[in-house]
């Protein structure tokens, strides 16, 4: 009897494992597709020799095939092999719903690909937030994927954490905004050129297993870099590299006019969660002013996302010396150009797009170089209404722009280039313009409504 007790004692000890199993489940028995259902398209999922394989067809969009079942916290793996040439991927935690435009499957998306970008592994939103963990993040796990091969892909999800393994390589670690619940799923991408129809994809050994916070723990080690969209707060992983938030997400504090002492009283507005600039009249620095640091930095990183509204100009300056321009007009600095492109006429003023989103206002253009395989060139653009990424690396006298994650500018300042490049920009009135050690870092208020957030600074 005394045994007895003791074991009970002893199960009732054990921690709880919520929906946590201690074997992979297969997601495919190798023989049909019984537990999964086709969404959105037409192209056609068949089983041969034990694995799923996806089709090709003219004119067909994004199909996927996805399970009836839905999954939070888990580690998935799988084998995949592709035709060269297209582009592919596997849902994670996706949802198809019919007030989200008529159904369309969106959530996140472990990337499959063999172009010369070579972003497979990556992360992208589908039909959403686009992408998340581009690996331009992480250049050394470009070469993981192997074209014409089967590759083995891993993706521990676990609430707001997402890493993702390519043939034993780690190549995306992302923290997300939200922790979400939804379907796997397999897809066949549209594709945009007749000689891809009838390429295929293919997939076998697809399992899952549910997990708790403690094999989490046990499976959540990668030194892939960490990419965060928390919001307002710094992992512990940032925080040890000395990342600081630059706005907390509730006050002022940290934070001033350009031309006052203190933070505007009107123009501005904390809301949501969000530092926000107000619509006024369009104009530069014309309702509440631009706002600084009180803080100068001089070698730093800083990163932030931005919301504008449609045809919305602002911009993010540093190297900023509040004790110039003490008229009208925004305070000088050199400046990461926010605009909506498509939507306000700046874009096509300047020189050769030097105006454009991204760009060194002015002074050199941004250009996305490696984002697109179909469309060289263009920049990664989620467009206004939605949310983008900003990140600014000065060290010395170089300096890059980064948006969404991938980068858009590079310059080297106290050169001769340098110099002739003021020279033929508004700033030649300015003498040794952007050619401070240091300075304050500034959001501009041009008169057009944009949400900033997440705002934060690591000093080098």
């Amino acid at each position: 009897m005394k045994k007895c007790i003791m074991i009970v004692a002893i199960v009732m000890a054990l921690p709880f494992l919520g929906n946590a199993s201690n074997e992979f489940t297969d997601l495919f028995n190798g023989k049909d597709l019984k537990g999964w259902k086709v969404l959105n398209g037409e192209a056609p999922y068949t089983v041969e020799n034990g694995q799923i394989v996806g089709t090709s067809i003219a004119k067909a969009p994004n199909t996927f095939l996805a399970t009836e079942k839905n999954y939070s916290n888990f580690i998935l793996e799988y084998d995949m092999k592709m035709d060269e040439g297209l582009n592919s991927g596997v849902q994670i935690r996706s949802k198809s719903m019919a007030e989200y435009n008529n159904g369309r499957v969106h959530g996140l998306q472990i990337e499959c690909e063999d172009s010369k970008r070579g972003w497979a592994g990556g992360i992208y939103d589908e039909a959403r937030k686009g992408w998340r963990y581009p690996l331009e993040y992480n250049p050394a796990a470009k070469k993981a994927f192997i074209k014409g091969e089967w590759n083995h892909y891993r993706i521990v999800a676990f609430e707001n954490h997402i890493m993702t393994w390519v043939n034993g390589v780690p190549v995306a670690n992302l923290f997300e905004d939200e922790a979400e619940t939804g379907f796997i799923a397999l897809q066949i991408h549209q594709i945009y050129n007749d000689a891809f129809i009838g390429k295929q994809i293919r997939w076998k050994n697809i399992r899952i297993k549910e997990i708790d916070k403690k094999e989490y723990e046990a499976n959540s080690k990668s030194t892939a870099p960490q990419v965060s969209y928390l919001i307002n707060t710094l992992t512990e992983a940032e925080k040890a590299e000395g990342w600081q938030l630059l706005w907390d997400g509730q006050s002022t504090k940290g934070w001033r006019g350009a031309k006052l002492s203190h933070f505007p009283e009107n123009g501005w507005q904390i809301n949501n969660n969000c530092l926000e600039v107000l619509a006024s009249d369009g104009g530069e620095s014309t309702n509440g002013g631009d706002i600084v640091t009180e803080k100068r930095y001089k070698n730093f990183i800083i990163e932030l996302d931005f919301q504008m509204t449609k045809g919305a100009n602002s911009g993010i300056k540093y190297f900023v010396d509040t004790e110039l321009n003490k008229g009208e007009g925004s305070s000088i600095g050199c400046e990461f150009q926010i605009l909506d492109d498509k939507n306000h006429p700046d874009a096509k003023m300047g020189v050769n797009g030097n105006r454009t989103l991204g760009s060194l206002y002015d002074l050199i253009k941004a250009d996305g170089q490696v984002f697109n395989p179909y469309l060289p060139n263009t920049k990664y653009v989620n467009g206004f209404d939605q949310w983008n990424r900003a990140r600014i690396v000065v060290s010395g006298n170089k300096v890059q722009h980064f948006l969404n994650g991938i980068k858009v500018v590079e310059y080297e300042r106290n050169t001769q280039m340098w110099k002739a490049l003021v020279a033929y920009s508004k700033y030649k009135v300015w003498p040794n313009f952007g050619e401070s050690e240091m300075g304050n870092i500034l959001l501009q208020d041009h008169g057009d409504n944009v949400r900033f957030r997440s705002i934060k600074i690591k000093e080098l």
